[in-house]
């Protein structure tokens, strides 16, 4: 009969390093103490507050539940070995096998856990997809990767709202700005920041001939609290309003509604469209630029550390960091981690959690990110 000790061993070992990570012991503390939070008659008096006690409740719940459940299975792995030796029985060590196959996938999984060890990691996401050079062909793929995002996030059941959309004259989008809220969902979309490159016959191009176009993703954390943490002066800023384009209800075309503001200092430019009035989409556009300020100055200190400790930084912003080939071959490759796939088909139907799972990695190995 095969011998289990070494994979139980292993398995065991990886408990324990969930265990750690998981921050279990906090969590065992801080569950009664929410408990009694949520028990609260006047909770939902102050609904801000409530909503934040309620998601970490369930983070907290979730967690435990997971670790709980990990760790009856590694006993029953343990207790099926020993019912094989004991019994002589191959039909038990083939099921201790089976499940240990399975346990060791779950942590595998579960490891990504520890790389998402950033402030925001655990939070939303503020995204914007740009159309670059390419012309059509580049606001066409734009609107690909729009597209790639939205069934992503539906794949992960988080939850995915367009905010602001500009089309194209002929064809796509020349830009899209949108929040996927979820948990981790910035800790996992903080790997796709930069710039997509897309190579394929056009369909644009009467001769058929192949054309190659770029688009930008940018991504920053989605911040309660980031108004509190800026000063934004009103002669800082450009408001622009303009008629909405997209869904909305009667007041769609019939009003300008739509906010466009710019931050004249830094040249950051927020816009907003999904409110049902003008006052609504300047109080969301405020919201979304107080959030990039935020983390504007939070990317000056980590360049300002980098630089006091003669380390070189590498600009992704700009940078090629995935090319997407259809023709004359089938293959989409990230640049950084080397990581590739040969269904693009798959990928741009929202199978992109690998590509971010292998830049995770990457990070991890490349910068000595624990």
């Amino acid at each position: 009969m095969a011998d289990l000790s070494d994979d139980l061993k292993r398995i065991g070992n990886e408990l324990a390093e969930a265990e750690e990570y998981l921050r279990v012991d906090e969590l065992r503390a801080r569950l009664p103490q929410l408990e009694a939070e949520m028990g609260r008659p006047d909770l939902w008096d102050d609904a801000e507050r409530a909503r934040k006690v309620q998601t970490e409740f369930t983070a907290v719940k979730d967690d435990l539940d997971l670790y709980d459940r990990l760790a009856g299975q590694v006993s029953d792995a343990e207790t099926l070995s020993e019912l094989a030796d004991e019994e002589g029985d191959d039909s038990l060590v083939a099921e201790a096998e089976e499940l240990i196959a399975t346990l060791a996938r779950e942590f595998a999984e579960l490891e990504l856990r520890a790389l998402f060890n950033g402030q925001y990691d655990e939070g939303d996401a503020v995204c914007q997809v740009n159309s670059g050079a390419g012309g059509t062909d580049s606001q066409d793929w734009a609107e690909m990767l729009l597209a790639m995002y939205r069934k992503w996030a539906q794949d992960k059941d988080f939850g995915f709202e367009v905010t602001d959309v500009q089309h194209g004259q002929e064809a796509g989008i020349t830009s899209a700005e949108f929040v996927i809220s979820g948990r981790y969902a910035y800790g996992w979309l903080q790997a796709e920041r930069g710039v997509h490159r897309l190579v394929r016959i056009s369909p644009f191009d009467s001769q058929a001939r192949r054309h190659t176009a770029f688009a930008s993703f940018g991504v920053v954390p989605y911040i309660e609290d980031a108004a509190d943490q800026v000063d934004i002066d009103d002669k800082d800023l450009r408001v622009d309003v303009y008629r909405s384009s997209g869904a909305g209800g009667q007041h769609v075309n019939t009003t300008d509604s739509a906010v466009r503001i710019t931050h004249l200092p830094t040249g950051i430019v927020v816009s907003c469209q999904n409110e049902r009035s003008q006052h609504q989409n300047k109080d969301r556009c405020m919201q979304m630029l107080a959030m990039k300020l935020v983390d504007l100055e939070r990317q000056k200190r980590e360049e300002l550390l980098a630089s006091e400790a003669g380390e070189s930084k590498k600009v992704e912003w700009g940078s090629q960091i995935r090319s997407y080939v259809l023709q004359p071959y089938q293959q989409v490759k990230d640049e950084r981690s080397g990581y590739t796939s040969g269904n693009p088909d798959g990928v741009l139907g929202g199978d992109v959690g690998p590509f971010m799972e292998a830049w995770l990695r990457w990070r991890r190995a490349d910068n000595g990110v624990a």
